[in-house]
């Protein structure tokens, strides 16, 4: 029987595994040092601040990998041997495989501060730093003020968590403004905005020098480069981006750069290894999407293409068009299509904020054809599957904003804000957009 190893819990490896055993009876291996389970791992924030457990972010019942013959194994793998197709764990097991699928995930970066290292010193992005972040920072007592290191959504997430427990923190971002090398200026300046009315203490445009350390070897403060200033401090926050968990195959014969290189069908230059989600780099272009992405759903994606793949159906990777969502301390995000921090040359832009600051939208589109390009929502929540549509049909902006009504996804009795929107994009451009009635049956149609 042929015998897929998958190294990676998280949702690209988990999904492969399923999708697998939907197609197959073949063999399946997951291996994971970080837990015995699968978890959802945005999940892990809520669990710090009180809104559910740990074992609420498991999404399937312990019996459930026995039921599906799933097996499980618990290690770390320390090399791969690629001619025999065998796994070497650092406590001396090794496993034979037929297929392998690498599914690593992300690691926190790390730059090489003085102190890096230090008992205090976390991410937040694997269970075991949700539980360092229990040992050093479990009330304000214990834990006197914590220091973020990186904007970012990782780095915002972190700053509400600590904030959530009364813990003041010190937030670090290089950037002149909070995330503008994905945000634009309006964005930007709301997010900033939303960070220092909540009581965090936000330093833009400074870096970390180092982190220093007490007679027992725990986080004591960190010191600004710029300034030179020393903040005291019992935790500090590393959330300056991640990068592919790949160290573990550097010496490998498998084909590296940043990630592990893949062509569209999630192939390595080795016969019968793959790798997906967030350590897989794309060596193929896909539309203008970034080579890496540590995004969730497009894990998922990756888990489902290569199932298929793997039980004899060979498909593409086909992301569909690019979106995400999030959430900035209390303003929800979505973007959907493509909206940069700088428009290129044949974009046009338009902006809509709300008077109480913490709404707005942000619409871009080609200024020769007036095709929709893109758009982001901040505080309104907006419809996937209207603006799939629209970017898949290739419609004008004059089209998005005439069926704006159709795109909100707030419940009924929310306030509507589409008809200020369009007013205001028709003074700025001296257009007449009539804004159409939401039409219920277009929404049920698309849901």
């Amino acid at each position: 029987m042929e015998h897929i190893v998958i190294i990676g819990n998280g949702i690209s490896g988990v999904t492969t595994a399923r999708h697998i055993r939907k197609l197959s009876d073949k063999k399946i291996t997951i291996v994971s040092a970080e837990t015995d389970y699968f978890f959802s791992r945005t999940a892990l924030m809520y669990v710090y601040m009180g809104h559910m457990k740990f074992e609420h972010t498991q999404p399937y019942e312990s019996w459930f990998w026995k039921k599906n013959r799933i097996e499980l194994k618990k290690g770390y793998v320390k090399t791969v041997e690629t001619k025999s197709k065998t796994l070497h764990f650092a406590n001396g097991d090794a496993l034979q495989y037929d297929k392998l699928v690498i599914a690593t995930g992300s690691k926190p970066n790390k730059f090489g501060w003085p102190g890096q290292d230090l008992n205090g010193v976390m991410g937040m992005y694997h269970k075991q730093d949700l539980d360092n972040l229990e040992e050093y920072a479990p009330n304000n007592k214990v834990c006197k003020r914590a220091v973020i290191v990186g904007g970012g959504l990782i780095g915002i997430e972190l700053a509400e968590m600590l904030h959530s427990r009364h813990i003041p923190v010190t937030f670090l971002v290089r950037e002149s403004s909070f995330w503008n090398g994905v945000l634009p200026e309006g964005e930007s300046a709301m997010i900033n905005r939303e960070i220092l009315e909540n009581g965090i203490d936000l330093r833009l445009g400074v870096n970390l020098k180092e982190i220093k350390a007490d007679k027992n070897g725990k986080v004591k403060s960190i010191i600004i480069a710029e300034t030179g200033e020393e903040i005291e401090c019992s935790v500090v926050g590393l959330t300056a981006g991640v990068s592919p968990n790949i160290d573990f195959i550097k010496d490998s014969e498998i084909d590296t750069n940043r990630g592990v290189k893949v062509n569209r069908f999630l192939e390595t230059n080795i016969p019968d290894i793959y790798a997906i989600g967030d350590c897989a780099e794309q060596h193929e272009a896909i539309d203008q999407r970034r080579p890496i992405e540590a995004v969730w759903y497009t894990g998922r994606m990756m888990g489902e293409t290569v199932a298929q793949t793997i039980c004899d159906n060979r498909i593409e990777y086909k992301p569909g068009h690019w979106f995400n969502s999030a959430k900035f301390i209390d303003i929800e995000y979505q973007t959907y299509g493509w909206v940069w921090a700088q428009p290129k040359d044949n974009e046009a832009r338009f902006y809509w904020e709300h008077e109480d600051g913490k709404k707005c939208i942000h619409i871009n589109y080609d200024k020769n054809t007036r095709e929709f390009i893109g758009i982001n929502n901040f505080g309104i929540r907006m419809r996937h599957e209207f603006f799939d549509k629209v970017l898949t049909e290739k419609r004008s902006i004059n089209y998005v904003l005439e069926h704006l009504s159709d795109a909100n996804f707030d419940p009924e009795f929310y306030k509507l804000y589409e008809p200020e929107i369009v007013a205001k994009f028709n003074q700025e451009n001296n257009t007449n957009i009539q804004l159409k009635k939401k039409s219920w049956k277009r929404i049920f149609q698309t849901s």
